[in-house]
């Protein structure tokens, strides 16, 4: 076994990933504080070739030399918006058509391995490191979904959450 150069690997350039076909997902930042976890956010969105990212209230946009750390360059391939608040950015992202899930441990929320995505896509509220998805915003989503967990903590880093529900979304969405 060998590990793949670079070269061998058969990445998109920036114009080729802008061209091709989008994963219809949307990852929501609402008011997440680490520049590090944005950067890894927009990684993540790069790799699944997500549709886009928005970025809510206390959440720094792109340029920043401390998203760049971490997302690498992924701030020019995925497309992002910024709003002032995240209720804005659920409201278009309705009248858009998507249906709006927070990933969130909620009273009703659906196992992240038996939620169904809808065909023509959903957007994902990632929310502040501490408090999470705010409940204003849980009431307005569509729904709640949930990574099951089984340690002592009660919640996973942001960006890992993002990654992992990413993965799975973009699993049942390309099959």
């Amino acid at each position: 076994m060998r590990k793949l150069e670079n070269e061998e690997l058969g990445r998109k350039n920036i114009l080729e990933f802008k061209n091709d076909a989008k994963t219809p997902i949307v990852f929501v930042l609402d008011n997440v504080r680490s520049l590090n976890n944005i950067g890894s956010v927009f990684r993540t969105a790069d790799c699944f070739l997500v549709k886009s990212v928005y970025l809510c209230g206390i959440t720094a946009k792109p340029p920043h030399r401390e998203i760049q750390k971490t997302a690498l360059g992924a701030t020019e391939s995925v497309h992002w918006k910024y709003f002032k608040n995240t209720k804005d950015a659920i409201q278009s992202l309705k009248q858009d058509g998507f249906q709006v899930f927070a990933l969130e441990q909620a009273n009703k929320s659906i196992d992240l391995f038996s939620f169904q995505p809808p065909k023509l896509g959903c957007a994902l509220v990632l929310g502040h490191e501490v408090h999470g998805v705010s409940q204003e915003i849980v009431s307005i989503c569509d729904g709640c979904i949930e990574i099951p967990q089984f340690g002592t903590k009660h919640s996973l880093n942001v960006s890992v959450a993002a990654g992992i529900a990413g993965w799975a979304l973009f699993q049942k969405l390309c099959k």
